[in-house]
């Protein structure tokens, strides 16, 4: 897996690859603005994600997800990790689940 220095980077490079779209991070669903649908957990799979750290405050620690849903969309989520990260089901929590 390619590492990336910045968000901005991984960003730019994942959209190249096909994951043109936008995804917000709700308690339950994965929603996509812009075609107006909402996936379920069990409608999208995480290709590969990247972790981002505040150089100087760790509060500006993020994650990008690069998500393909199961009708083929494909796109981005950046959230926040950790204590602001949002609060999530157990079902989002599980599919979004980091492993080592």
């Amino acid at each position: 897996m390619r590492s990336y220095d910045t968000l901005t980077e991984a960003i730019n490079s994942k959209q190249t690859e096909g994951y043109t779209f936008d995804f917000n991070l709700k308690s339950s669903i994965l929603e996509c603005k812009t075609l107006n649908k909402t996936f379920k957990p069990n409608e999208f799979n995480v290709d590969v994600f990247y972790r981002f750290e505040g150089d100087s405050n760790p509060d500006d620690s993020s994650i990008l997800y690069a998500i393909q849903t199961a009708c083929g969309i494909k796109g981005l989520l950046v959230d926040a990790y950790g204590v602001y990260s949002d609060s999530l089901t157990a079902e989002m929590i599980q599919k979004l689940k980091i492993s080592h």
